[in-house]
């Protein structure tokens, strides 16, 4: 089982957003960067854990997730309307994937980036290399691990 970090910009989907989707579940989609794409694509399984990160305003891991169902086409990407549209996306050949994620918990208060940077054992979380831009990574089960133990005792 691998471990993941998703990250979205609050104002556009927060944990709270999640939560409130039906059954607690939605389409992880609109992702469109090659890199994340892969991980989505080639590496994430139902079940496997995942940490939901606010970006931008106030960024820190705002809580956890889980994923429910393997990648598959994103639609989004064939849907002008869409603010997702990619013109090279074809049914027959999609260009982007997405999965659908669940909620499971909310933390009490995010683990800010900056409690993240103070702990040594995640000195090579992706997520603090300086220019890490991507909306998918992977994180190890130990960076899990310590991260969720902070967010659940609300450090």
């Amino acid at each position: 089982m691998a471990c993941w970090l998703i990250k979205s910009e609050p104002g556009c989907f927060s944990i709270d957003d999640l939560a409130a989707s039906p059954g607690g579940v939605t389409a992880w989609d609109g992702v469109r960067n090659f890199q994340a794409r892969n991980y989505l694509r080639d590496g994430m399984q139902p079940g496997d854990p995942v940490l939901f990160y606010h970006s931008v305003v106030n960024p820190g891991v705002a809580g956890l997730a889980e994923v429910v169902r393997e990648a598959y086409p994103d639609h989004t990407a064939q849907d002008p309307d869409s603010g997702h549209f990619d013109p090279r996306a074809r049914p027959e050949r999609p260009l982007w994937y997405m999965v659908d994620v669940r909620f499971v918990a909310k933390f009490p208060r995010p683990v800010s980036l900056a409690a993240l940077r103070c702990v040594p054992e995640l000195a090579g979380l992706e997520l603090l290399r300086k220019g890490s831009r991507l909306s998918v990574m992977p994180v190890t089960g130990q960076e899990y691990a310590v991260i969720r133990a902070m967010g659940l005792a609300g450090d």
